[in-house]
């Protein structure tokens, strides 16, 4: 196993000295011709600028060569940047449970694809559970508190089964994330005893939501933007009282959902981060969210991951590719079919109750 790593080490670092190798050979060339050749030791103007022009041809190969190396190097970073990042903030199945789901995010940090925003949807026992939050702060540095809460909600979205108890798992993985990271930055204060503050002034604001076989949708709010709702028309969906951020102040004893809506076949929720609504173009105005939402929505038949398209690209010309602040969108559609009243055979009687008018 050693030897087979360092093989490969080895043959990493030929690859990267490859582009090199036809410059340096040149150099070594033109360093013998002009010492060891009588000819190229002529004094003389036309000696002169043939021996400039070797020396600027090798200079050129060296400049060349080296800046070759340096973008296959730079393009294979990215490439496992990328990978890492798409593990990270995974894009969310096109369908769950009757639903079509569509996510995007832009960040702030020029060359990352993700940053301080996070979401996820996933199909459980309990319905669609959709979690979309975004960490105090923007760019790479957030990164740690996205793992720590991604993480546990993914665990956490299958085995609780009401969702005060998937908040209380993100409470809980968020601390220790905050504990540790300020362990490793202050180790000396911390000796022997757990850290009071273990990151000053960070949190993160999360929402959550339930999506029930019914269309009905369960909300927990710790303040976070709240949905909008796009049917007919787009409204806005209220989503209780807000709890704290997690991470600045504990969580209270009750942790019961509010039942905001129900998403009816047809309408989509589209959830966002305050990177959306706050963004400023460079007058100072505000992005108009709402009235995108709207123009979009005459449209009845465009499909969740168009729709993320059409406000990342409002949003990058209303701000003319200069976003202040990181920005996740998540857009969940109710694809659900009416299923019609079956009447019942002459001497049978229903067994079922009737479906709901709205359903």
């Amino acid at each position: 196993m050693i030897r087979t790593r360092t093989l490969l080490s080895d043959d990493s670092r030929l690859r990267r000295l490859g582009p090199l190798a036809l410059p340096t050979l040149w150099g070594a060339v033109a360093v013998t011709w002009k010492l060891g050749c009588p000819l190229a030791q002529q004094p003389g103007l036309p000696m002169r600028i043939a021996t400039s022009v070797v020396f600027f041809t090798v200079g050129t190969g060296l400049i060349l060569g080296i800046r070759r190396g340096l973008s296959r190097e730079l393009k294979r970073m990215r490439a496992i940047a990328h990978a890492t990042q798409s593990v990270l903030l995974r894009p969310p199945p096109p369908r769950l449970d009757g639903l079509s789901v569509a996510a995007g995010q832009l960040s702030a940090s020029r060359g990352a694809a993700v940053g301080g925003d996070l979401y996820e949807a996933v199909a459980t026992p309990y319905g669609v559970r959709i979690v979309i939050g975004d960490v105090r702060g923007h760019g790479l540095a957030a990164l740690g508190a996205v793992v720590a809460v991604l993480g546990s909600f993914r665990e956490a979205a299958h085995d609780e089964p009401e969702l005060g108890g998937v908040l209380r798992r993100l409470d809980r993985a968020l601390g220790r994330h905050l504990r540790e990271r300020a362990r490793d930055e202050h180790p000396a204060a911390c000796q022997g005893r757990e850290p009071e503050h273990p990151a000053a002034e960070e949190f993160v604001t999360v929402l959550l939501l339930e999506i029930s076989p019914d269309g009905d949708v369960y909300a927990l709010n710790c303040g976070h933007p709240g949905p909008y709702r796009i049917g007919h028309r787009v409204e806005s969906v209220p989503v209780g009282d807000p709890l704290p951020p997690l991470g600045a102040f504990p969580l209270p004893a009750d942790l019961t959902s509010y039942h905001c809506t129900r998403l009816l076949p047809g309408e989509a929720l589209f959830l966002h981060t305050d990177g959306a609504e706050d963004a400023r173009d460079g007058a100072g105005r505000f992005f108009a969210l709402e009235a995108v939402l709207a123009e979009a929505a005459r449209d009845v038949s465009v499909p969740p991951a168009a729709l993320v398209r059409r406000v990342h690209t409002a949003l990058l010309r209303h701000t003319r590719g200069r976003l202040a602040d990181d920005v996740a969108l998540l857009v969940v559609r109710n694809d659900r079919m009416r299923v019609p009243a079956q009447p019942a055979e002459p001497g049978l009687r229903r067994t079922r109750p009737e479906p709901s008018p709205h359903w």
